[in-house]
C-alpha cells in the first residue's frame, strides 16, 4: 500500500479541521463513505456525518503566506 500526502490549502482553519478532513477522506478510501457524500456532509454542517478526527501524528505545517 502506498501512502500519498494530503495537501490542504485554505485561508483559515477551524480547530481540528485538517484532521477531520483527512479522517473523512480515509473513510471514502475505505468505502465507508462515497466521494459524492463530501458536499452533503459540508452542506449539512453536521460534524457527526464526517469521518473520525485523526491523531496529529504525521501532520505538519508546510507554508504560511500572508
Amino acid at each position: 500500500m502506498s501512502v500519498l500526502p494530503y495537501i490542504i490549502t485554505a485561508n483559515g482553519f477551524l480547530y481540528n479541521m485538517a484532521r477531520i478532513i483527512a479522517g473523512t477522506i480515509l473513510d471514502v478510501g475505505a468505502g465507508k463513505l462515497k466521494p459524492m457524500d463530501i458536499p452533503l456532509i459540508i452542506e449539512s454542517k453536521d460534524r457527526t456525518m464526517a469521518g473520525k478526527t485523526l491523531p496529529p501524528w504525521g501532520l505538519y505545517l508546510v507554508d504560511v503566506v500572508y
